[in-house]
């Protein structure tokens, strides 16, 4: 057995494959974009045998690029877009449907039924989330009421439900582990994170049979080999992790009031509390940040849907940019007497708002705004929805107050971004060496669990600060710039 980790990031617009070494360095990545699919508003699929080959591809072209064998490898560890849900033919391992995207809205209806009926509060105590369309419990009802014959064959026995992790461990091996880990697990409005199980009463209030569901498992663990003819030869498989609790992981966060904050299609900030289940008040979702050991570490969580993304649309939707790479140097070039406040809503608007009816607006315009003021309104809007976050988690969370933030993500690479955020939230940002935290995260699971990486007290250890972003701006100015991103979002809400 070798000392490489490969860590598969199936991601929202992206398959990625990651070699570390046993310093966990980045030896090789392989990467492969898919289609995006929106058959109405506010839809989003993917085509799951577009995240099966370009998972196996990325896998493939990261092994080449390094020079390694199977044999070299010793273990694989996976980290995966969370919510989106599959439900695939036993028999064939074929999905019923395209793959239903955590950013999809259509179950909006069904939620708001669920609330209406009485049911939040069950849902919230023993899963600790809210009833809203990003979870993927009301995704599975709506694939078995909508594609034809599928409740009959679930209650059959003949189909299986999984996030992409269970899909991609059910394909990597062959059909033989139908799994899950805790983490996945508990972002389905299906699991009682208390007591560490399915419920079979949330299962009766969605009617999904627990036939559907695959075992759960800590993210570090054997969840078995790769087929040998996938990759020359069988790899184990050793840990799971779902994307924003993998970067937990690899930002070295284990210990109580620790944040941090990826930011990527969308953006999210993860707080460890500890063995502590803390149940929001100020409408974050409590979850399992991680269990090792069959122990449970409990976390706060607050979504953003749009972040990165919104950097997207302006390059393939309004096209006022070549490459996301140029909204750094756009923002920092903007007018500064023009305040363009761009709220995101294009999917609704997720913590601490939960709206699944608002859409996107733009405020602030003049005849004198033009690109360069749109990239800085697409920045500052996830800074604005950090800010909102993270002063959400003080309210739940005193002792995170003016904890450094630690982020990673591909939009953290802007030095102009990140100088902004510290500015807006008034505390101190620390973006890490290795900016793949998320996929380091998977590594470092599967690579402790192989015995060939440290434990958390090691691994934390090892973890380098690349540059502290400061607050540098005047109170005045940054209050100011708060209350029109309020006023902003006021007049959003639906």
């Amino acid at each position: 057995m070798g000392n490489y980790v490969i860590a598969i990031d199936q991601g929202t617009t992206s398959s990625r494959a990651i070699v570390f070494d046993d310093r966990f360095h980045i030896v090789s990545v392989g990467q492969r974009e898919f289609t995006q699919h929106f058959p109405d508003s506010g839809w989003v699929e993917h085509d799951p045998e577009d995240i099966w080959e370009t998972t196996v591809a990325t896998v493939l072209e990261a092994m080449e690029k390094a020079g390694l064998a199977a044999k070299d490898i010793a273990a694989i560890g996976i980290t995966n877009q969370r919510e989106t849900t599959l439900i695939w033919d036993r028999d064939t391992g074929k999905a019923i449907h395209h793959a239903i995207v955590w950013q999809d809205r259509r179950t909006a209806a069904l939620c708001d039924q669920l609330k209406r009926d009485g049911l939040e509060s069950l849902f919230s105590d023993r899963t600790g989330l809210l009833l809203d369309p990003y979870f993927s419990g009301t995704k599975v009802a709506w694939l078995l009421d909508n594609v034809p014959g599928a409740r009959a064959r679930a209650e059959a026995g003949k189909l299986a439900f999984g996030t992409v992790d269970c899909f991609l461990l059910w394909r990597l091996t062959g059909g033989r582990q139908h799994v899950t880990d805790a983490s996945n697990a508990s972002r389905t409005l299906l699991y009682n994170i208390r007591e560490n199980r399915w419920d079979e009463e949330l299962l009766t209030a969605l009617r999904v049979p627990s036939s559907l569901l695959p075992a759960v498992k800590d993210n570090a663990d054997d969840f078995g080999e790769s087929e040998p003819s996938l990759f020359g030869g069988a790899i184990p498989i050793r840990g799971v992790a779902g994307d924003q609790q993998a970067a937990l992981i690899g930002q070295a966060c284990f210990e109580r009031g620790m944040v941090k904050s990826t930011y990527g299609t969308g953006c999210f900030a993860v707080l460890n509390t500890g063995d502590e289940l803390v149940q929001s008040q100020n409408r974050l979702v409590s979850t399992i940040g991680y269990r090792l050991r069959g122990k449970t570490t409990y976390a706060l969580e607050g979504s953003i849907f749009i972040a990165g993304a919104a950097v997207q649309w302006l390059r393939d939707g309004l096209h006022v940019l070549d490459v996301a790479a140029e909204s750094g140097p756009m923002a920092a070039a903007a007018d500064p007497t023009q305040q363009v406040y761009l709220v995101p809503a294009f999917v609704g608007l997720g913590a601490p708002y939960w709206d699944a009816q608002a859409r996107g607006a733009i405020f602030g315009l003049t005849r004198a705004t033009g690109p360069k003021e749109f990239a800085k309104a697409a920045l500052e809007s996830v800074c604005y929805q950090t800010f909102d976050l993270l002063e959400a988690m003080e309210g739940d969370y005193a002792s995170t107050s003016g904890t450094a933030l630690r982020v990673d993500g591909g939009m953290v690479a802007s030095d102009w971004t990140m100088q902004r955020l510290a500015d807006i939230l008034n505390r101190p940002v620390h973006r890490p060496r290795v900016l793949e935290t998320t996929a380091l995260g998977a590594a470092w699971l599967a690579g402790m669990h192989a015995g060939v990486w440290p434990d958390e007290q090691g691994f934390a250890a090892a973890w380098e600060l690349e540059h502290c972003f400061e607050p540098a701006m005047e109170p005045k100015l940054r209050q100011q710039l708060i209350r029109g991103w309020r006023d902003a979002i006021r007049r959003t809400l639906s």
